[in-house]
C-alpha cells in the first residue's frame, strides 16, 4: 500500500491519478524546520531533541459527525482538523504535524475532496502545521480519521489528574453557541446573531496560544469541551479523585443566546459540547495570573467554581443553581445528524 507518498488506489472513486493527487497537496515547503522528510516517501521523518511529542487521533463518519445540510466540505475539513488542534490545547502543546485518512465514497468528486483539504489547509496554515502523510481507500461513507502531533517543553503537558482541593474552576468563551448554531443549521431558523453561532459551529477556534501561555504556571489541568462541559468536568473529577461543584449562574453564555428556550439554554450549555473552548483547573494563588495571562491572549475566562475532596463523592460534579445544588448528570453530546 503506497502512502502520501502514500495513496491506495481508489476503485469507483470519481477522482485524479493517486500520483496528480499527491503533488496537488504537497507542499512546496514546510513551516516547521524538524521535518527530515514529508511527503514522498513511505513514512515522514522528523526530529526533537528538545521537547515531548503529543500526539491524538479522532474519527469523524459522515452522518455522525457532520452532514452536508450543515456543513460544505471546505467546513468539513475545517473542523476535523480544529477539534484535534484543540485536543493539542488541553494538553498544553503546540500543534506541528497531521495527518489525514480518509474513506471515499463512490459518488464523491474530485472537487468535494480538494475543498475537504483546503480546509484543512486553511486552520493549518494559521498554526503553522504541515501536512505529512495519510491515506485514501474507497469506501460506502465518507469518513476521516486526522492524526495530529504536537510538542509541548519537558514535563510542561497538561494532564485532568492535576485539580487538588480548593483549586478555581474556570473556562474560556461562551458555552452552548456550536450546538445553537448546529440547531440554526437544521431547521434553517432566522434568529438574532444567527452567523456568529454558525461560525462558531463551522470554524472554531481552538485555544492554542493561550494554553501556551499558561507554561509559566507550575500545575494546572485542563480539558477540551467537545462533549459538554458536564461530561469534561467529571473526566477531570474522576482523574484528580476529586469532586467538582460549578455554578450555574457564572456559566458564560453569548449575548443573543437567552433567545433560545431555557430547556435548550440548559442542554447546550452542559451537555452540547462541540464548542472546542478549554476548561481547567487552578490553584487560587495562580488564578490572577490565569486572568492576566487570558487578558494577554485576548481570551474570555471565566471563574465558575470550585474543586473539593470528599473521599464518599470522588467523581462526582455538581451543579449549584439558586440555593440548590444537585449532582450534574452524567452525561454529554451524542453525535448523531437527526433529531
Amino acid at each position: 500500500m503506497r502512502k502520501y507518498g502514500y495513496m491506495k488506489p481508489m476503485e469507483g472513486v470519481l477522482f485524479v491519478d493517486e500520483f496528480q493527487f499527491i503533488d496537488s497537496i504537497k507542499q512546496t515547503s514546510y513551516n516547521q524546520a524538524s521535518i527530515i522528510k514529508g511527503i514522498g516517501d513511505d513514512a515522514a521523518v522528523f526530529r526533537s531533541t528538545n521537547s515531548d511529542i503529543v500526539t491524538a487521533v479522532d474519527t469523524f463518519v459522515e452522518g455522525i459527525h457532520f452532514s452536508e445540510q450543515t456543513m460544505e466540505p471546505f467546513h468539513i475539513g475545517y473542523r476535523a482538523l480544529a477539534a484535534n488542534i484543540s485536543d493539542m490545547a488541553a494538553m498544553g502543546a503546540i500543534p506541528k504535524f497531521y495527518l489525514v485518512s480518509i474513506v471515499i465514497p463512490k459518488q464523491a468528486t474530485k472537487q468535494v475532496l480538494e475543498q475537504i483539504y483546503d480546509g484543512m489547509k486553511t486552520i493549518a496554515n494559521e498554526y503553522k502545521m504541515d501536512l505529512i502523510g495519510g491515506d485514501t481507500v474507497s469506501g460506502n461513507q465518507l469518513t476521516i480519521s486526522v492524526t495530529i502531533i504536537g510538542q509541548v517543553p519537558f514535563g510542561k503537558a497538561r494532564y485532568r489528574s492535576e485539580a487538588k482541593h480548593k483549586d478555581i474552576v474556570f473556562v474560556t468563551g461562551t458555552l452552548g453557541d456550536s450546538q445553537a448554531g448546529l440547531h440554526i443549521l437544521r431547521n434553517e431558523l432566522h434568529c438574532k446573531g444567527n452567523e456568529e453561532f454558525i461560525q462558531r459551529h463551522r470554524m472554531p477556534s481552538p485555544r492554542v496560544d493561550f494554553s501556551k501561555s499558561l507554561w509559566s504556571i507550575e500545575r494546572i489541568a485542563l480539558n477540551d469541551i467537545s462533549d459538554g462541559i458536564a461530561n469534561e468536568l467529571r473526566e477531570i473529577a474522576n482523574a484528580s479523585r476529586v469532586s467538582i461543584t460549578i455554578d450555574d449562574d457564572k456559566i458564560p453564555t453569548s449575548s443573543n443566546f437567552e433567545q433560545f428556550s431555557l430547556t435548550k439554554q440548559y442542554e447546550w450549555k452542559y451537555f452540547g459540547g462541540e464548542d472546542f473552548e478549554l476548561v481547567g483547573t487552578v490553584s487560587a494563588k495562580d488564578w490572577d495570573k490565569v486572568q492576566e495571562i487570558a487578558l494577554k491572549s485576548n481570551v474570555r475566562i471565566t471563574k465558575i467554581g470550585r474543586v473539593s475532596f470528599n473521599k464518599d463523592m470522588i467523581g462526582q460534579v455538581f451543579l449549584k443553581k439558586g440555593h440548590c445544588i444537585l449532582p450534574l448528570e452524567k452525561r454529554g453530546y451524542i453525535h448523531k445528524v437527526g433529531e
